[in-house]
C-alpha cells in the first residue's frame, strides 16, 4: 500500500508551526516511514501535487496566498488548518483596522528602516493584497483545525497519529495552546 502524501505551505505567518513540526524530533522518522512528504516550505518542489494531507500554515492576506490555499484545497482529500493564523486569522489581522493602501505606505515606504528613495510603492514584485487578512476556512473548507501559536510538536504528532488511524482528528482542550 502507498503512503499516504502530504503537502503542506506556510503562508501569512511566522514559521512557527513549522518550527513545532520539526519540534517532533525522532517521531519525525516514524512519521516518514508512514507518509511522503510531497510539498512543503523545507522541500525544493515547485507544483503542488495531489495529496491524501494538506496543511496550511497562516491566514490569508494576499491574492498568491488565497490562490495557494484553493490549489491545496482541490488536491487534498483532508484539509488542516494549523496554528492560530490559519485557525483564526492570527495577529495578522491586525491590519484589518488599516485601509490598504496605508499598511503598504507603511511597508514599503514609512518605516524608518525602509530604504526606498523614490518612495514608490511597489506593484509587480508583490501580489495585491486581499480587502483584509482572512482565516483559510473564510475561504475553503477546512476539515481539520489545530489551534495554537503555535501548536506543539505533541499536538501535531497526534493529529497525524489520528489520520494514519483512520480517524478525525478533534484537537482535545488540554492539548490547545495559546502563548
Amino acid at each position: 500500500m502507498a503512503k499516504p502524501k502530504v503537502a503542506s505551505v506556510w503562508l501569512e505567518a511566522c514559521a512557527g508551526c513549522h518550527m513545532s513540526f520539526l519540534d517532533m524530533d525522532e517521531r519525525l522518522v516514524e512519521l516518514f516511514k508512514n507518509v511522503e512528504l510531497a510539498y512543503s516550505p523545507i522541500s525544493d518542489v515547485k507544483i503542488i501535487p495531489e495529496v491524501t494531507v494538506g496543511i496550511i500554515e497562516g491566514g490569508l492576506g494576499n491574492e498568491e496566498e488565497l490562490h495557494i490555499a484553493k490549489t491545496l484545497r482541490s488536491k487534498c482529500e483532508i484539509l488542516i488548518a494549523w496554528g492560530d493564523c490559519a485557525v483564526n486569522g492570527g495577529i495578522n489581522c491586525m491590519r484589518n483596522f488599516m485601509k490598504t493602501e496605508d499598511v503598504l505606505k507603511e511597508a514599503y515606504t514609512d518605516t524608518v528602516t525602509t530604504v526606498n528613495p523614490t518612495g514608490v510603492l511597489p506593484h509587480v514584485d508583490i501580489p495585491a493584497l486581499l480587502p483584509n487578512a482572512i482565516p483559510v476556512d473564510r475561504a475553503v473548507k477546512v476539515d481539520v483545525y489545530v489551534p495554537g501559536c503555535p501548536p506543539d510538536a505533541d499536538t501535531i504528532a497526534y493529529v497525524f497519529n489520528e489520520i494514519l488511524g483512520g480517524r478525525s482528528p478533534k484537537v482535545p482542550a488540554s492539548m490547545m495552546r495559546y502563548d
